[in-house]
């Protein structure tokens, strides 16, 4: 059957990398107001579940800004040379995450910290789910459509923040409404998990779908269910 070529056009390729350009920026800038609203709040409120909030922004932050610096690069080969060494940054993040929400939920559990009431940073949550997954799958299509690995990486990245602004949300109202203090760090447990999954798959490259210069009519992509187009598998 005729192959199909799906690669992005040069005029293309330049108006995907501007549009990730301007989403990592907007991710940096709402990661840096969010991590100073979660530590005050967090510091004021005694809550060390709103502190780990905003040190997940931080590290957040440091994600963005090395895919940010990847595309400052003009020339497209600078920017594949420079995409592995920002998937392991990307990596060793999400393994701090991981490391950081463990301890935080670890000490929650034994009675050593636990989620205070805080409206801020209920509010704060709040926020951030309606913010951050347009952020995210914007970025993950721009990312998939380029072929950018990073990109991707980061945008499941500012997802697994979405994931985290909710369990912060449902353990400080569960806190607030029902006195359980508990809920807030075993749900940070299973982030965590999730969090050293895609560290583990950001290490070693996965998590894009790139386009591929020719796509079968039948190929192993798509008997492993990546979507068409792509080589992920």
């Amino acid at each position: 059957m005729t192959a199909v070529s799906l690669s992005p056009s040069p005029a293309r390729r330049d108006r995907l990398t501007r549009r990730i350009r301007l989403l990592v920026a907007a991710t940096i800038a709402y990661n840096v107001i969010e991590a100073v609203a979660a530590i005050t709040a967090g510091t004021l409120a005694s809550s060390t579940a709103l502190v780990g909030f905003g040190l997940d922004s931080v590290i957040e932050v440091s994600s963005a800004t090395a895919v940010a610096w990847q595309f400052s690069a003009r020339d497209p080969a600078v920017r594949e040379a420079r995409e592995q060494r920002t998937l392991r940054i990307i990596a060793v993040s999400f393994f701090a995450l991981a490391a950081y929400v463990t301890v935080d939920a670890i000490r929650a559990l034994t009675g050593t910290g636990e989620a205070d009431h805080s409206i801020p940073g209920i509010v704060l949550a709040v926020l951030s789910l309606a913010i951050m997954p347009f952020l995210s799958a914007a970025q993950r299509r721009a990312g998939r459509e380029l072929g950018s690995a990073s990109a991707v990486a980061d945008s499941k990245q500012t997802l697994l923040c979405t994931y985290l602004s909710a369990v912060l949300l449902v353990g400080l109202l569960a806190n607030l409404l029902l006195g359980w203090s508990w809920a807030d760090p075993v749900a940070a447990l299973v982030i965590a998990v999730i969090a050293v999954r895609e560290g583990h798959d950001a290490w070693r490259g996965k998590g894009c779908c790139a386009p591929t210069p020719h796509v079968p009519a039948v190929s192993t992509a798509a008997a492993c269910g990546c979507a068409r187009g792509c080589d992920c598998c």
